[in-house]
């Protein structure tokens, strides 16, 4: 089993809110790389009916830890900012984080969020530090 798989799977079984609670799952992964997944129900909705800012959040941040934390690092959010763009007009969200650059200590991911309609729901850049390298 690969490294990334390893760290994949890891990562799945860690993250219980966001996967028990907003049952989000990772589509594929690898280093610099995330496509995650998660189908709207009622629960993620606000008061006018759409996916609450959280729960979008949510969903890209864990796509930037899943794509980060590969290879025997351990990344975490360092600054984040998120701009929403449309309401999802779908019934499933996908984020899709792309590392912009990997330094020594930092980095920088870019992640967007869309539905399976493919309207651009948001979009959100994600600083990351390295805490711990696997040697």
């Amino acid at each position: 089993m690969s490294k990334v798989v390893d760290r994949e799977s890891e990562l799945v079984n860690n993250e219980k809110f966001v996967n028990e609670s907003l049952g989000a799952q990772i589509i594929a992964a690898s280093k610099g790389y995330a496509k995650c997944s998660m189908k709207l129900e009622t629960k993620h909705a606000n008061s006018l009916g759409t996916p609450m800012g959280g729960v979008i959040f949510t969903l890209a941040d864990y796509a930037f830890a899943v794509a980060s934390n590969q290879n025997g690092k351990t990344v975490v959010t360092q600054a984040s900012q998120i701009t929403f763009l449309t309401p999802a007009v779908g019934t499933e969200l996908f984020a899709t984080a792309n590392a912009l650059r990997e330094g020594g200590q930092t980095s920088f991911y870019y992640i967007i969020i869309e539905d399976e309609l493919g309207t651009q729901v948001a979009f959100a850049t994600i600083n990351g530090y390295l805490i711990e390298q696997e040697t």
